[in-house]
């Protein structure tokens, strides 16, 4: 096989593309003593740049509340990378943008969203890791029982 067909991945940036932290109950929401819920939510979507060059973007964010009504804080972070993937099979592209940046766009989303709590007078929130792969493919999965109307059986 020669060298121009062999598969190539390599980060070519990474950065935070949007961050942004809100505390609307402040000062007073500083005097609560009750432990907050937790609630994180995760999106990821990807584009071309050029050929051969994707950016994939990693949106997390976590809002802390306590009962269903006032909200602690909310923080938001859009981790990106741009990536070279080259000499994949078209089927490849996907799972590679969805799971394989994912992973490595996580950590850096976390760090950002630890230190912004952080800032913000709150304890750090500690983000447990992800399985980007069981992610995909459940949302494929759940593509596919809505393209046929059926439901696999497993």
């Amino acid at each position: 096989m020669s060298e121009n067909t062999q598969p190539v991945f390599s980060i070519e940036k990474l950065y935070v593309k949007d961050l942004s932290l809100e505390v609307p109950g402040a000062p007073q929401i500083f005097l609560e003593r009750e432990a907050p819920q937790i609630n994180v939510q995760l999106r990821t979507a990807g584009q071309a740049v050029d050929e051969g060059v994707y950016e994939v973007t990693l949106t997390v964010t976590v809002t802390a509340q306590i009962g269903e009504e006032r909200t602690l804080f909310l923080v938001e972070v859009a981790q990106a990378g741009i990536f070279q993937i080259r000499n994949l099979p078209e089927t490849d592209l996907e799972p590679v943008m969805m799971i394989g940046c994912p992973n490595i766009l996580f950590p850096y989303a976390r760090e950002a969203i630890s230190d912004a709590v952080t800032r913000a007078g709150f304890q750090p929130v500690l983000l447990s890791p992800v399985n980007f792969e069981s992610l995909y493919q459940a949302q494929s999965q759940q593509a596919a029982t809505h393209a046929t109307g059926e439901v696999p059986i497993q």
